[in-house]
């Protein structure tokens, strides 16, 4: 049971929220100034909800004690400087009195699952030489991958893990299985695309001597060698029809066949398959079986681009970068400015891979201690391909909502509706962080109230770290 924490003065209106929420399951605590929450200790809570004008500190005083909990703000004093001064200092969102219960529950429930899906931990990974290091990221979309980790691995079911090449599906297959129940049985990993289409199913599923030219001893396929085990296919949107129905069949009934062999035997195995194209679509068009797609869906888990993950990619490039630095005995080698801003500022087609590429390339090539961007042979500016936009999010329903009980100015301009026609207004020549500094806010809440509007990022939006 999720646990809020309520600071009012007011004793009538503390009693009617603790009663309201109570009546939607949440464990309520009751305190009637900042003095008295510090004493509850409001880092236990999933949520802080606290009056802005208390006796003593104000209710904003509980934003740095009560950090990492998230504090919503509720203030009668329905005014524009009043809201965005509580963002400014760090409010996950406010809320004006008199309040609709209905809106008010709503709003909690959004801020305790947003809460919920940051609170992912990186998976440790194990790699072949027994060495552990946990994934790296710290970006919203990489703390949703964390947790879907985090539930999904234990229970046992086959998972669809779906991104662009280069962004790190194979490590989540690992990560899956070394925190599942299976962790201490095999993990078998197989290259679809790399095993040519006539061997394929004699590789999955083995086969017996004399089954076809060529075939000179009986030989044990993939598939029975991940017995207990975790069987990873990536690119499985490259598999023949024919090894399809095979695989079927292991995932429906337990049960695999030798080619040239007429005994099946029994197989316990979980499957984790990984894509980078559009298998709804290829089962559309006849390239994939249907019925395959819906088997292999059970869990789904959708690695962002790095592009996508800019506040990531400079961690992510040192790391890289020291082990490189390691392979070629070139420790002490640092990236320059200019070459943190070039790493920055590029949209990497390749992922994760071709920033690895390029690093590599930059400590072979690098004179002295600084790496230059010339080092890093990336193409210029002018040359660059351009990343493929997201989709647009949606604006919720609840968006609307608060959109109609939003403060209002005294020129009748609702926050949102302000913050709105900021944005739309000065995106074009404004970066993420310069607009983030002018609405006083920080980029993650930027991009949160992005998403809950539903304004998109314009494509040749200038970008600075």
């Amino acid at each position: 049971m999720q646990k809020i924490l309520i600071v009012e003065d007011e004793a009538i209106i503390r009693s009617a929220l603790k009663r309201l929420l109570e009546r939607h399951d949440y464990a309520v605590s009751e305190a009637g100034s900042v003095e008295d929450a510090a004493v509850l200790d409001p880092q236990r809570f999933d949520l802080v909800i606290s009056d802005l004008r208390l006796p003593g500190e104000a209710g904003t005083a509980l934003i740095e004690r009560a950090a990492p909990v998230p504090v919503l703000i509720m203030t009668s004093y329905a005014s524009m400087r009043s809201a965005i001064e509580s963002l400014k200092q760090g409010a996950v969102d406010y809320i004006a009195k008199p309040f609709d219960h209905a809106e008010l529950v709503e709003t909690v429930a959004r801020l305790l699952h947003q809460q919920s899906m940051r609170q992912g931990e990186p998976p440790d990974i194990t790699d072949a030489g027994g060495s552990s290091q946990p994934m790296i990221g710290d970006c919203d979309a990489m703390q949703q991958v964390y947790t879907r980790i985090r539930k999904t691995a234990p229970a046992d079911v086959t998972v669809l893990i779906q991104g662009e090449s280069g962004t790190g599906k194979e490590l989540v297959a690992r990560a899956l299985h070394q925190q599942s129940k299976r962790a201490g049985a095999p993990l078998i990993s197989v290259n679809c695309a790399a095993i040519p289409e006539t061997l394929i199913e004699s590789e999955l599923f083995g086969h017996e001597k004399g089954a076809f030219t060529g075939a000179s001893a009986s030989r044990t396929g993939l598939v029975e060698a991940a017995d207990g085990g975790t069987l990873f296919l990536d690119e499985i949107g490259e598999l023949p029809l024919d090894a399809q129905a095979r695989l079927l069949r292991v995932l429906q009934e337990g049960e695999i066949r030798k080619i040239g062999s007429v005994e099946t035997r029994h197989v316990d195995v979980r499957l984790i398959a990984a894509t980078h194209r559009d298998l709804g679509a290829l089962s559309k068009s006849g390239e994939f079986r249907l019925d395959l797609y819906y088997r292999l869906n059970v869990m789904q888990i959708d690695l962002p681009a790095l592009r996508e993950r800019e506040d990531d990619v400079l961690a992510i490039a040192d790391i890289l970068l020291d082990k490189a630095c390691k392979r070629h005995k070139r420790e002490g080698l640092r990236l320059s400015r200019a070459a943190r801003q070039d790493l920055h500022d590029y949209p990497w087609p390749g992922n994760v891979r071709e920033l690895e590429n390029a690093l590599e390339r930059s400590v072979i090539l690098a004179e002295g201690h600084l790496i230059h961007p010339d080092d890093l042979g990336l193409a210029p500016a002018a040359t660059r391909p351009q990343p493929v936009p997201a989709t647009p999010a949606q604006a919720p329903d609840d968006a609307l909502a608060e959109d109609t009980h939003a403060d209002e100015t005294a020129e009748g301009v609702s926050l949102e509706d302000y913050f709105q026609h900021f944005v739309l207004e000065h995106q074009d020549h404004m970066s993420e962080t310069e607009l983030a500094q002018k609405l006083g806010i920080s980029r993650k809440n930027l991009w949160e109230r992005r998403q809950r509007l539903g304004i998109p990022r314009k494509k040749n939006a200038r970008r600075t770290p």
